[in-house]
């Protein structure tokens, strides 16, 4: 299993690949595969057969994992995609990730409500 440092709920910019240069929301972290899912991003047609009666199947557009390696957080504060440290604080009980370019610190949405 893999040491992450990308979280649900960042944005971050695809760095490679056909979607390379594009930012996205992660929906989904899958750490023992080292893949995340973006907003938007990676999209793939899938045959559906309907599960029942009343479901219509046919083809459904969703979007596919990418490989973790391929993505970078973009900081909030300088807007730019960067490498991602970890500070301790509050007596050093306390681990907050840091962006390594402004030192500003990384939240994700759930940790801002």
């Amino acid at each position: 299993m893999a040491n992450m440092n990308i979280k649900k709920g960042d944005t971050v910019m695809i760095i490679t690949g056909e979607e390379a240069g594009k930012k996205g929301k992660v929906l989904k972290v899958l750490p023992e595969e080292n893949r995340i899912v973006v907003e938007g991003r990676n999209k793939v047609t899938k045959h559906q057969k309907p599960r029942n009666q009343k479901d219509t199947g046919g083809i459904v557009e969703r979007e596919a994992a990418i490989n973790a390696s391929n993505v970078m957080v973009v900081c909030p504060k300088c807007g730019k995609p960067v490498r991602t440290g970890i500070k301790l604080v509050d007596t050093k009980d306390k681990k907050v990730r840091i962006c390594k370019k402004c030192g500003a610190e990384i939240k994700t949405a759930d940790e801002t409500k």
